[in-house]
C-alpha cells in the first residue's frame, strides 16, 4: 500500500505523540508498506519552526536524517500535481494541505489524516 503522511501525522509519528491513531501508527510501521513525506510538509514545518509556531522534538536540520531512519520517501511537487491542484474545489483552503491532497490524488496514494475536510476530495484516507 501507499501512503502519504500529512505534515500533523508526520510531527506526531516522530514524536511519538498519543495524538497518532493506533491504526495510522500500524498502516506507518507495516513494513510492506511505501510511506511518502512531501516537500509540502516539510516546507510547512520550515515556516511554521521559523514564526515559532511550532516546535518539534529534533533539530529541523535532522529532519530528513529521521526521513531516512524510517525509510519514508520525499515527494516533490509535480507540474502534473499543480493541474490536478487547480481542478480540485475549496472544501479546504490551507494552501499546504491543498497541495498534498493534489499529490495523494495524482498519485493514488492513501493519506493518513486526522483532518476530516480532507474527505470531501475524492481520495482515500486512513485514520
Amino acid at each position: 500500500m501507499n501512503y502519504l503522511l500529512d505534515t500533523h501525522t508526520l510531527i506526531w509519528f516522530l514524536d511519538g505523540n498519543r495524538k497518532l491513531s493506533l491504526k495510522a501508527q500500524k498502516a506507518i510501521e507495516t513494513n510492506n508498506n511505501n510511506n511518502y513525506v512531501s516537500i509540502a510538509s516539510i516546507w510547512e514545518i520550515a515556516i511554521k519552526i521559523s514564526l515559532e509556531r511550532l516546535i518539534i522534538n529534533l533539530p529541523f536540520k535532522n529532519l530528513n536524517k529521521e526521513l531516512i531512519k524510517n525509510n519514508f520517501q520525499l515527494l516533490p511537487i509535480t507540474f502534473h500535481d499543480i493541474v490536478i491542484l487547480t481542478s480540485q474545489p475549496f472544501h479546504h483552503n490551507d494552501p499546504f494541505d491543498r497541495i498534498i491532497i493534489a499529490q495523494a490524488i495524482a498519485n493514488n496514494y492513501t493519506l493518513i489524516t486526522k483532518d476530516k475536510l480532507f474527505s470531501a476530495y475524492s481520495l482515500q484516507t486512513l485514520w
